[in-house]
């Protein structure tokens, strides 16, 4: 056995993933589009925009869970306490009004992004998992920021509506949870093979959110 393969053997997987898509993990984080909603440049509509488009593919992670729960490769990752279609749906209530079921509408990125989705949970659970560690955890982080962002520029309440998407009560110590997370990264119960096809959709899933901010970008445009 090789240097190489024995480095990677001994590398964990939860930091091979990490690893292996910080760079798309960068990028997403520095969109136009992120990058102007935080700094202020963009109006509450193309915030309500964005929250629209998490609903759908929530939608799509959140609709196969229960049937997933007992599969020995995602059932583990499964957790009530992540789910969050129940909060964007408040959020949107709030942003939208009480009819905004009648006017939401998915961007075509999302359309592709939630169907990849779908199709994982479907046909290979190993892919399930790696959106649901790319959007969770990333949710569990990097959210924080879009949601203080949020909540001193338009004024909601702290952990309010509007932001409750970002706001996870069942998580009490999200520092530990995340570790946790990580230790069933760590033994997820696929070969090395897979384990590699796993991080190419972890890739794939930033690429295909970076897609929707992209798209949302080409929506909303700050002020000059």
């Amino acid at each position: 056995m090789n240097a190489r393969a024995v480095t990677a053997d001994a590398t964990p997987f939860s930091v091979l993933i990490r690893t292996a898509s910080h760079d798309q993990h960068t990028e997403a984080e520095n969109s136009g589009f992120m990058s102007d909603l935080l700094g202020g440049r963009l109006g509450l509509d193309a915030y309500a925009r964005y929250t629209e488009q998490l609903w759908f593919v929530y939608r799509a992670l959140e609709a196969s869970a229960e049937a997933l729960a007992g599969d020995a490769v995602a059932g583990p990752f499964i957790r009530p306490e992540l789910f969050r279609v129940a909060e964007i749906e408040r959020d949107l209530a709030h942003l939208r009004g009480a009819d905004w079921r009648e006017t939401v509408s998915a961007l075509p990125s999302t359309q592709t992004y939630a169907a990849r989705v779908e199709e994982c949970a479907r046909t290979w659970t190993a892919g399930y998992v790696a959106h649901h560690y790319t959007r969770y955890l990333g949710d569990l982080s990097g959210g924080q920021i879009i949601r203080g962002t949020a909540e001193k520029t338009w004024g909601f309440a702290r952990k309010g509506d509007g932001v409750r998407f970002y706001v996870f009560e069942g998580v009490g110590n999200p520092a530990e949870f995340k570790r946790d997370y990580r230790a069933l990264l760590d033994a997820i119960a696929v070969d090395d093979l897979e384990k590699q096809r796993v991080i190419e959709e972890c890739n794939r899933a930033f690429a295909l959110n970076g897609a929707v901010f992209r798209e949302l970008g080409e929506e909303f445009r700050p002020a000059a």
